[in-house]
């Protein structure tokens, strides 16, 4: 039996069953998520940000939380599966993330204690208040850097359309609580502007690990975590998360943190 709350299905799933060019995939334990066929789907940064930001949190469990930028809502879901009293806002520009993202909080049974708001994070009024926890994970490149896909949903979630980690982190500083830490990644050829733009907001990095995608491969992406700049705590380097080993096997490591976040074998 998987571990974690179970879902708890909503009696009508005439509305939300997988519609065309969507499927139904699980996620932690034995929750659900929608994703589109053609679309933007989960991925290695998300787990690894609900991973660091589950960890950083564990002895005190946060009773709110945030993730900015939700897309389908795959962070938001894995805090909501690990963190069953928590209560949990999700803020998505695109109107095709928000809407899975919704359908999921409600095939799950979550509805009454997760939201997910429609808008821009970076504009005022979208969300005022304070959290025990903040997520986000950024687009990686900048508009120009590449060329874009023309696929539903893809290229804002590559893309810097409404900004990168400068702007998740400007948004993230006036949204954490007193001791709360703001859980990101980035792209590793993009890490040298993660810390800039920490200063840049006010805060103060905490907590840093490189994931290498395969042994002998450079690293992908860099998960950090940060406070506010009035909590003393030194930033502790991780060594380097290997994900795969030289023969293409999941290491032992990554295994063990898949299982901590229901993930199935």
């Amino acid at each position: 039996m998987a571990l974690g709350p179970p879902p708890q299905l909503p009696d009508d799933l005439s509305e939300l069953w997988p519609g065309p060019d969507e499927d139904l995939c699980w996620l932690a334990g034995n929750w659900r998520l929608l994703q589109r066929l053609d679309g933007h789907r989960t991925s290695l940064d998300d787990l690894l940000t609900a991973h660091l930001a589950a960890s950083l949190v564990a002895e005190t469990p946060p009773k709110h939380c945030l993730d900015l930028g939700c897309g389908i809502g795959s962070v938001l879901l894995f805090l909501a599966w690990r963190f069953p009293e928590a209560r949990l806002v999700g803020v998505e520009a695109q109107d095709v993330s928000a809407g899975l993202a919704k359908r999921s909080l409600a095939w799950n049974g979550i509805g009454a204690r997760a939201e997910i708001r429609v808008g821009d994070f970076r504009k005022p009024g979208v969300v005022e208040t304070t959290f025990a926890l903040v997520t986000g994970t950024p687009p990686y490149f900048p508009v120009g850097a590449g060329p874009e896909s023309d696929r539903v949903q893809r290229a804002p979630c590559r893309f810097e359309h409404r900004g990168g980690i400068e702007a998740y982190c400007t948004a993230a500083a006036p949204r954490l609580a007193p001791g709360a830490p703001f859980v990101a990644c980035e792209a590793w050829n993009q890490r040298e502007r993660v810390e800039p733009a920490v200063r840049a907001a006010g805060l103060r990095l905490v907590r840093w690990r490189e994931i290498v995608p395969r042994t002998g491969k450079e690293p992908l992406l860099c998960i950090f975590a940060m406070r506010r700049v009035d909590v003393a705590e030194p930033l502790l380097v991780e060594p380097p998360l290997v994900v795969r080993d030289e023969h293409g096997r999941r290491t032992e490591e990554f295994r063990s943190l898949r299982a901590a976040m229901g993930m199935p074998a």
